[in-house]
């Protein structure tokens, strides 16, 4: 039954300041999680890449899943925990979704309802609406998968680590031992892209946390070697059609 499905929804908030980053080490639960924030950006990092949340999206956690998290500038976010039998329906693998403005609702509503064995027959209605929704989400853009083979972590690790070092491919291939096509070959076949969109990627990923912050656009360009803060935000708009700064407070609304 739906209701024996449901149990265990429960909703917990965390306010924090603007400007300030926390971590949480690598963790897990035995339910499934839901998590959405108002503002800034949280970054959920998993031994297989990481994921990406700013406001208008929600990050899906399925149960056991062992994930870290990054905040940004986040003041307040909401968890919905799901049971694993009714978490069977929806993503086995993590992701971050386009939720509509009605699953926004029903994760919110959720969120407020105390920890319970059993939901009410109306709290059942509104899950199983909510979860409907949520399996015709589209997955956000924003994913940065980690390679594993472990020549093309050690160049995913130290780009991470320096976002805006300015190495040629032909470099970080002589660096790690491997020639350049050869890690263009493996990059898209690891992670199904290719190198310089990869990297691309995580300087954007970088770039958000950052701006999240509330470092100035020009700022955080310059760190990443753009020649001004309007090819930074040209090359975003590109990617993402939108600008940094409308992609943090949610863009547009999804359907």
């Amino acid at each position: 039954m739906l209701v024996a499905l449901q149990s265990g929804t429960a909703r917990s908030a965390r306010s924090q300041g603007k400007g300030i980053s926390r971590e949480t080490r690598s963790h897990a639960h035995a339910q499934g999680q839901l998590i959405c924030i108002d503002d800034g950006l949280m970054r959920i990092h998993t031994d297989r890449g990481s994921w990406v949340l700013q406001p208008g999206r929600a990050v899906w956690m399925p149960p056991h899943a062992p994930h870290g998290v990054s905040v940004y500038g986040v003041s307040t976010s909401w968890n919905v925990f799901i049971s694993p039998e009714a978490a069977l329906v929806l993503p086995h693998e993590p992701c971050v979704l386009c939720v509509s403005d009605l699953a926004r609702a029903l994760m919110m509503r959720a969120a407020s309802w105390t920890w319970q064995e059993e939901l009410q027959p109306h709290q059942e209605r509104l899950i199983a609406v909510l979860l409907d929704e949520l399996r015709q989400s589209d997955p956000s853009a924003m994913h940065l998968p980690l390679p594993s083979d472990r020549r093309l972590l050690r160049i995913a690790n130290a780009i991470l680590e320096s976002p805006g070092v300015q190495r040629t491919l032909g470099e970080w291939a002589a660096w790690a031992g491997m020639s350049a096509r050869t890690v263009n070959r493996l990059f898209d076949a690891e992670v199904g892209m290719s190198f310089s969109h990869w990297r691309q990627q995580a300087m954007v990923i970088h770039a958000l946390e950052r701006l999240a912050l509330g470092e100035a656009v020009s700022v955080v360009a310059d760190s990443l070697g753009y020649a001004s803060p309007s090819n930074f935000i040209a090359m975003f708009r590109r990617s993402f059609g939108q600008s940094p700064m409308r992609y943090l407070s949610g863009g547009a609304k999804p359907g």
